[in-house]
């Protein structure tokens, strides 16, 4: 008899929706590619700048809260119990839901990981925008992050340790109780990224395309998981609704200041003495050598960009008031 009822449940498992499937799979493979470019950003400019501490914590926490609140759903705690009684592919299929949230929730920590091992522990001093460095978190905050949220993954294993073993039928409360927290930190998690790009006035580290993707994607997410879990499952699809909205806010932001930064940018001449805020201490956008470098061939993709170097140190050079510096200064071949 408990067999025959096992079957009964297990049936939707076997009854595969071919579109729902396909949906499915497109979204788990589309959440992975959304998160690369914001990983590859941070990789590739050596710095988390411009990404917000606090979106940080809170995106990593609501992740976390979100992936558990949907393995202890009674509805995935079905399903996963039933792979046993059906075939492999009918379990992968059905659990495909659960996989995109598991994906959302190892990119994200990923960027945690990236957040704090290129987080500027000891920042350049830059003495033309000592305010704006003055402003860049400092390394308590990093570490306060970082506690905050392994002690957050800590508490939710270890709650869910004691309910599975003493009170296994409050679990489901429990998953409700994620679930709501996971929304809770979805609503604000962008609230303060928002204000960090509003305040720095670019984007920094913080990646375009992975938003240009995730935004729409979401909403589809969202609908995704509507459709498997319905009204009743509004604790988990509820969460992405949320976070697209929010997200849609900060690509706008995102992509004005960067439209603003490029007209700037082509308004200033190439030897100007005022830059954009963001730029490096050398006063470029890249790390492109500053005055007088003894090998400026070594920074330069072609002869283009070799010769606008050289004539950059040779506008400093000229005005230079050091004497060492000045024609007939040390290093001068003049001098000889």
């Amino acid at each position: 008899m408990e067999s025959f009822l096992q079957g009964d449940v297990c049936q939707d498992l076997r009854e595969i929706s071919v579109v729902n499937l396909i949906v499915s799979i497109v979204i788990v493979i589309g959440m992975l590619i959304s998160y690369l470019p914001q990983h590859a950003r941070i990789i590739s400019r050596g710095t988390s700048e411009g990404i917000s501490p606090y979106f940080v914590l809170l995106g990593t926490t609501s992740a976390t809260s979100a992936f558990a609140n949907i393995l202890l759903l009674p509805k995935s705690r079905q399903d996963i119990a039933c792979c046993k009684e059906v075939e492999t592919f009918h379990c992968v299929a059905g659990l495909l839901g659960i996989a995109q949230l598991g994906v959302q929730w190892i990119c994200f920590t990923f960027i945690f990981v990236l957040f704090l091992v290129f987080f500027r522990y000891n920042p350049v001093e830059d003495p033309d925008n000592e305010a704006l460095v003055e402003e860049q978190p400092r390394w308590q905050t990093a570490l306060l992050v970082a506690s905050l949220t392994l002690l957050h993954g800590l508490g939710v294993i270890v709650v869910t340790g004691i309910l599975s073993t003493i009170a296994h039928d409050k679990l489901a409360i429990w998953a409700n109780v994620l679930g709501v927290m996971a929304a809770l930190l979805a609503a604000v998690q962008y609230i303060p990224q928002i204000w960090t790009t509003y305040h720095l006035k670019h984007v920094g580290s913080l990646s375009i395309p992975m938003m240009c993707i995730q935004t729409p994607g979401g909403f589809v997410f969202a609908g995704s998981l509507f459709a498997r879990l319905g009204w009743a499952g509004w604790s988990s699809w509820g969460i992405f609704v949320l976070t697209a909205t929010m997200q849609g806010l900060l690509l706008y932001m995102a992509i004005y200041y960067e439209i603003q930064a490029r007209k700037e940018l082509s308004k200033t001449p190439l030897h100007s003495s005022q830059a954009p805020s963001h730029l490096y201490p050398n006063g470029f956008d890249d790390e492109t050598p500053g005055r007088f470098s003894g090998h400026p061939e070594h920074y330069a993709n072609n002869q283009e960009q070799l010769q606008a170097i050289m004539d950059r140190q040779d506008s400093e050079a000229a005005a230079e008031t050091t004497p060492l510096l000045k024609s007939g200064g040390i290093g001068n071949s003049g001098s000889r």
